[in-house]
Parts: structure tokens; sequence; C-alpha cells
């Protein structure tokens, strides 16, 4: 069953399992709550005593005792509802943090094609907004709303038993406008809660089109597309209003009927209470008792009427929440992973490779029939497109192949622990993402355990040691989102000293060099040289200057691997390989 079809109750039930561990904190909570909900009750009866035993008998001591002890009923109401707000309160945020936590955990098992869709929504922006926006919705229900509700059902149970106690028959009038109520509550909510998760796509696409704007920046502004994103955010920030006022509507009217509904009743019993009294068949003091009840049990129905409204939005953000706790990676370890040699040795085997993208017809790779030896330095060229980076991408088992096998040492990769098998694998992208963070913490990125000798060492040997010791507070200098304070040759050479401190067996290098000036790329160079001693190294690359002293170079075209040789062999063998290098080299073949 699709998730939006679910059940409401069984959706919220779910999350109850969040709060086992806080068992305690639950049943203080309740205890509190029955003795907030027990004091106000008291109340009633207090009200009563006074009137008929204080008022009306003239006795100025049972006056003063009852409003005493009324007094310390008020007392214990304050101290438990104080005590029942902070537990709830704690409870619901600590289920906001603890779901939080689990639903990041769960995404970064995710493979990154989960985050790379944007047909259905799942952009890394949306799913963003799902881990703030849609917790902290949850977070008002479980810390304020769920309280309420048990509250005033509690209030309602109580005072329709004293009604009951108190006038049978004034109290038949009063229900009657309870089972009333519960129509609108049921026919309001359902659309309320399709609405609230309406609106809160239409929020989430608002948090994904501002992040997609904000982080491109610099492009928006160089073709001066201001005015037309500003006009686009805006018909969505129109879009997110109207789906919130459509929802708000419909809890508006949802708890304006119920307090119609039940007030009315409320009138018509007082109309008949006061006859009543005047007619000596009723105290007044059982009439102020029983409308304090009525009231209290009208004020409850009208609070849980509102108070449905918010489960309503609860579940639709958790049915947001929930789908992405339900998506299983499609790239998992094995149940009984088999073990790598240790160190491993960087053999590489890809046999009869092909591979699709989802979504797509043509295959990325076909055909592919590669083995590298252990220490070997392979480049991989081709026109763009030609499936370079796709190899990659299976390498690190982002996807599996449609068919044949990719080994590490002569294991099958999809046999091997991710964690381990990544663990063997260093990258050096062409464009190095850097976190927030500071120097030290984006090198120990692989490597948390590494102490600052290793940091420097590294540093220096990926050419990075003098900038880095030239910033305001070297290795404790803060890099800020994505280190775009650094130039692209500084990223690249942290990169590399990352990658450095992780000491893979295998270097997967993508295009590292392609979008550097020439002093940079020749200080990268030799840092990748560095890097590349002692290791089985695959290069992509476009400037076949980087890679002509290669051991061996694979030729791609169209996902089909066309030449393999060294750079000498292939200008005499491969027509492709020769048009490549007359473009870079000014030759002609």
């Amino acid at each position: 069953m699709p998730m939006s079809q679910s059940p409401q109750p069984r959706i919220l039930l779910r999350l109850l399992s969040f709060l086992r561990p806080y068992r305690l904190r639950v049943s203080l909570a309740g205890c509190a709550l029955l003795v907030a909900s027990g004091s106000v009750l008291l109340l009633g009866n207090g009200l009563r005593l006074v009137i008929d035993q204080g008022f009306l008998a003239a006795d100025a001591k049972a006056l003063a005792t009852t409003l005493g002890l009324m007094l310390g009923v008020v007392a214990l109401l304050a101290a438990a509802s104080a005590l029942r707000y902070y537990q709830v309160t704690w409870i619901g945020e600590r289920l906001a943090a603890d779901l939080r936590q689990r639903v990041f955990e769960h995404l970064l098992t995710l493979e990154p094609s989960f985050f790379e869709s944007t047909s259905d929504g799942r952009a890394a922006g949306e799913i963003s907004s799902r881990l703030t926006a849609d917790t902290s919705v949850l977070q008002s229900l479980f810390g304020s709303s769920i309280s309420l509700a048990l509250r005033n059902s509690v209030m309602l149970i109580g005072a329709v038993v004293l009604m009951l106690l108190t006038q049978p028959w004034l109290s038949a009038l009063v229900l009657v406008g309870i089972p009333a109520t519960l129509l609108p509550i049921v026919w309001y909510g359902r659309r309320v809660r399709r609405l609230s998760r309406t609106s809160q796509n239409h929020v989430a696409e608002l948090g994904r089109y501002a992040e997609e704007a904000l982080s491109g920046i610099q492009t928006l502004q160089a073709f001066t597309h201001e005015a037309e994103d500003q006009r686009h955010y805006g018909h969505r920030v129109e879009q997110a209003f109207g789906s919130a006022v459509a929802r708000t509507r419909q809890r508006a009217w949802l708890t304006g009927v119920a307090m119609l509904v039940v007030f009315s009743a409320v009138g018509v019993m007082l109309w008949q209470g006061g006859l009543a009294v005047l007619e000596g068949t009723m105290s007044a003091g059982e009439l102020s008792a029983f409308i304090f009840y009525a009231v209290l049990a009208a004020g409850a129905v009208a609070t849980l009427a509102e108070v449905a409204g918010d489960v309503q939005r609860a579940a639709g953000a958790a049915e947001r929440l929930l789908e992405l706790l339900d998506t299983p990676p499609t790239i998992q370890s094995p149940v009984q992973p088999v073990a790598l040699v240790h160190p491993p040795q960087g053999a590489l085997t890809l046999e009869h490779i092909r591979f699709t993208y989802p979504g797509r017809d043509a295959p990325a790779l076909s055909d592919i029939d590669i083995r590298i030896q252990p220490g070997e330095r392979v480049a991989v060229v081709g026109p763009s497109g030609a499936g370079k980076s796709t190899l990659l991408a299976l390498l690190l088992r982002f996807y599996d192949p449609d068919q044949g096998q990719v080994t590490l040492d002569g294991v099958d990769i999809r046999t091997l622990a991710l964690a381990e098998l990544r663990s063997a694998l260093g990258l050096v992208a062409q464009s190095p993402v850097l976190f927030s963070g500071t120097v030290a913490d984006n090198l120990r990125y692989g490597c948390p355990e590494a102490t600052e000798e290793q940091l420097r060492l590294a540093a220096q040997d990926a050419n990075a040691l003098t900038f880095i010791e030239a910033l305001p507070q070297g290795f404790d200098t803060p890099l800020g989102p994505g280190g775009v304070q650094l130039s692209g040759g500084q990223r690249q050479r942290l990169a590399i000293a990352r990658a450095l401190l992780k000491n893979p067996a295998v270097l997967l290098l993508d295009e590292a060099t392609s979008a550097l000036d020439a002093e940079s790329e020749r200080l990268v160079q030799k840092a990748l040289d560095r890097l590349m001693q002692g290791r089985t190294s695959i290069v992509i690359a476009h400037r076949l200057a980087t890679v002509v002293h290669a051991d061996r170079l694979l030729v791609f075209q169209e996902g089909r691997l066309v030449a393999s040789g060294t750079h000498a062999a292939l200008m005499e063998s491969s027509e492709l390989y020769r048009h490549l290098a007359a473009l870079q080299f000014s030759q002609h073949p």
C-alpha cells in the first residue's frame, strides 16, 4: 500500500516506538496529566460547596474552609501542570531529535542516485526540508498537541461522569452535541490531512528552489537572471501560501462548527437548568457546578476538534518522513561479507561489464573487459559522455553493473562490505567537496585519528603546507561552506592531502587538474605524482599531456573500450586517440 494511503493511526503509532526508551518520562507526564485534570474537576465540586454552604447558607466559616481547600487544589493543579508541560515538551523535543538522527543515518546509507533524482521530488534540498520542517511539525504534535488531547480527553470523560452524577436529565442535552461534533471532525479532518501534505510539499519545493538559486548565485547574477528567479520563486511562494490558506480554512471550519454545536447544547442546558432552580428542584450550587462541568466538556470537545487538525497535519509530515525511512538502499553490504586480504594489493578486474543508468535506454558502458595490475598507473581518455566517470562510479559501487562483475584482488566487490571496499579506494574529484569546519577537520575526513604531524606531512606531500600555514589560524582556520574562501588549486591540493591521509590501495582521479591554471596544475600534478607512487591508479583526464607517461591508456568511445596501450602505441594504432592528440598537441595525424 502506498504510504500516502496508509491509515492515519498506523502512521502515528509507528512513531510511538521512538518513545520506548523514555517510558519513565512518559509515565511521569501521564501521572502529572491525571493529577492536573483531576484537580480541575475538583474545582467544580468546590464551587458547589462555596455557593450552597457558604453564600446561600451565610456561613462564613464554611466559606473560608471551602475557599482554602480550593486554593490547595489550585496549587496542586499549578504544580502538576508545570510538571506535565516540562515533561511533554522534553519528550517532543527528544522525539524530533531522535527522528532527525534516525532519518539522517538512513539517508547516508542510500546510494548517490537517490539524491540526484529530481523527477519524484527527492532532491537534496527537498529532503533537507523534511528533516527540519516536518520533524518540527511532529515535535509540536508530541510536545504539545497530544498532551492537550490527552488532558482534554480526561477532562471530557470526568466532566461527563460528574454531570451524570449531578443531573442525569440535563446531561443528555449536552451529550447530544458531542456525537454531532464528531461528524465534522471526521469529514474535515481527512481534508486537512490531504491539504497538509500538499502544503508541506510546496514548502519543501520553496527550500529546494532557494537552495539551488543561492548555491549558483554567481551564475545567476552573471546571466542577470535575478528578475526571472524572483518571479519563479514568487510563484512558488503563492502556491505554498494558497495551500496553507486552504488547510487553515478547513481547520477553521472544523473548530467553528464543533464549538457552535457544543455551546448551543450548553445554552439549551442553561435554559432548562434555570427553570429547574426557579422551580426548586435544583440548588443554585448544583446548577453552578453543572455549568462548570458542561463548559469543561464543551471546551474539551472544541480543543479536541482543533487538535484533530494538528494530528492530521502531523500525519502528513509523518508520511513524508516515513517514506524516507522506508526507502531501502539498492546498494547494500551483503549479510555475510567476504574479507579482503590486508593490506589490499589493488588488483582490479572488470569482466563483461554492461551498465545502463536508471531511466535511460542507451547503455553507459557496454562489453567492458579490463585487467589492472597492482601498482599500475592507468589513464582513461575519450570524448565527453564516453563512460569514463561511470567506470569510477562502478568501482566505488555507487551502482552495480547490469551484467558482468568487478573484482578487487580477485574478490567480487558485491560480496565485500561497502565500508571495506571504499576504505581501499581513494577519490580525488574534478571539483573536490570540502565541508564546513577547519582545514584539519577536512583533512581528517578519511582518517579521523590522524595526528598533527601526519596532517603536516600529508599537506607537505600535497604541496599544500605553505598556503595552509599562511591562513589566519593555520590548520585551525574555518573554511566555510564548501571551502569557498580557497582557490580551485588550493581546494584540489587539500583533497589530495585528504586522500594521502586515507592511504588507499587504489587511487581514482577524476579529471583532477582539468579546471586549474598552469601554475596550480603544476603544483597539483607534482602532488598527484607523489600520491600515485606505489598505488594502483586510475586517472580520468581530458588533458593528454598529464597522462602520456601512464603505464597504459584506455580509450573509451560511446561506452566502449576501443583501444588500449601506451601513448606511442596508440598514436600508431588508434585513429580516435590520434584525433584527440591532434586537438591538444597541435599535431596532425
